[in-house]
């Protein structure tokens, strides 16, 4: 019996509150430049989730071409040069 009720008080511990998920869908509004400048205007909590995950799929589309652009230049400047070293330590 002490098994199962110290399961029930860690699972109804781990729960969000509604309040603490509309905290939380403020502070993903206020973070996402689509919806920041309509801080007065609130979106509902779906919108700022969609928005959410178009945001994150821009960045990794974004990171995913400058990753590309880095390895083209670093394909094209010869090693052994000082932009080459610059490049390497900002890297590192």
């Amino acid at each position: 019996m002490s098994s199962r009720r110290s399961r029930q008080s860690s699972s109804a511990s781990s729960r969000i509150s509604d309040d603490q998920i509309i905290q939380l869908v403020s502070k993903l509004q206020q973070l996402l430049p689509e919806l920041r400048s309509r801080r007065s205007a609130k979106a509902s909590a779906g919108k700022v989730l969609q928005e959410t995950c178009n945001y994150i799929r821009n960045l990794h589309k974004e990171v995913d071409d400058l990753s590309d652009r880095l390895s083209h230049l670093l394909s094209t400047i010869d090693a052994d040069t000082p932009e080459a070293a610059i490049i390497r330590s900002l890297i590192m």
